[in-house]
């Protein structure tokens, strides 16, 4: 039977509203492509644990000084586009855990996703806003959140125990009353990871996480107690082969135990990488579209 403009309207209205309602983790669109031929991960030498483990050719020649324009410093202009500036501000928060000092970038309220960096020992929120350092690859991440409708949070942490993480639980908890059903993603660097750890015993923050990414951190023995490991919240780790900080094995034997009881989980693991290769070296893109995806 033909069905009058005013049927058909009132249609698309009620599945707007009904498709409003869904998370968005059950709406999330991949990530759209922005420098990939720059910051893919380079050959792929060896793969094991069903395809979850990657073995990531590096080269201190070509991905340092072919990358940067001053060594470790400044990243050649391709790599990096300022755009950002435009959608970034630094800001003092005071959140449900505390008042933290962030460094964000992209939309605060209504965002499609929310990232949070929490950096290593000896930093703070400047660390993962700088534009030109690590090869570019925070200017990257900046940049995905902000063409896609994200927002980028550089937290600063104070300390790297309960006291430290409870600021970070705070945001969490801004984040997604900011931005309700979208999807937030932890990502932690060296010491930082204390702060994954503990975020990971919390069990309200981690009914509010899509996942998180370890990048050169240290494993947790005890991270089968923890509520993360319990909701089965997926991790990606990025490591470096040489760290002398933190040991691969230690983090592998983390993640093969994960794999094992059934956790969504990947590793990248530089070949003859250091401490710092994967801050510069992971591929942002691939990380989020991985998580966004589980």
């Amino acid at each position: 039977m033909p069905q009058s403009t005013i049927h058909c309207r009132a249609r698309l209205v009620l599945a707007a509203i009904l498709l409003s309602a869904l998370p968005y983790t059950a709406m999330a669109a991949a990530l759209q492509p922005w420098k990939d031929e720059l910051f893919s991960y380079p050959a792929v030498l060896e793969t094991s644990d069903g395809g979850a483990l990657r073995v990531i050719d590096y080269q201190e020649m070509r991905d340092i000084n072919g990358r940067d324009q001053v060594p470790e410093r400044r990243a050649k202009a391709p790599y990096v586009s300022t755009a950002v500036k435009r959608e970034q501000e630094n800001l003092t928060l005071d959140t449900p855990g505390g008042p933290i000092d962030v460094a964000v970038t992209g939309r605060q309220n209504g965002a499609a996703f929310t990232v949070i960096f929490i950096h290593g020992r000896g930093g703070d929120r400047r660390l993962g806003n700088n534009d030109w350092s690590f090869g570019g690859n925070f200017n990257r991440l900046k940049n995905l959140a902000m063409r896609n409708g994200g927002v980028y949070y550089s937290a600063t942490v104070k300390s790297f125990d309960e006291k430290g993480a409870a600021p970070i639980a705070g945001l969490i908890a801004e984040a997604r009353r900011n931005s309700p059903g979208a999807p937030v993603v932890l990502s932690c660097a060296s010491m930082g990871s204390f702060i994954c750890w503990q975020i990971a015993r919390d069990a309200e923050a981690v009914q509010d996480l899509a996942g998180m990414v370890i990048m050169g951190g240290a494993a947790d023995p005890n991270y089968a107690d923890s509520a993360a490991y319990n909701a089965k919240l997926p991790i990606y780790f990025t490591h470096g082969d040489r760290d002398k900080v933190y040991a691969a094995d230690d983090q592998i034997a983390l993640f093969r135990g994960l794999l094992k009881a059934g956790i969504p989980t990947q590793f990248v693991l530089f070949r003859t990488g250091s401490h710092g290769t994967p801050v510069r070296m992971t591929d942002w893109r691939e990380t989020l579209n991985w998580i966004l995806a589980q």
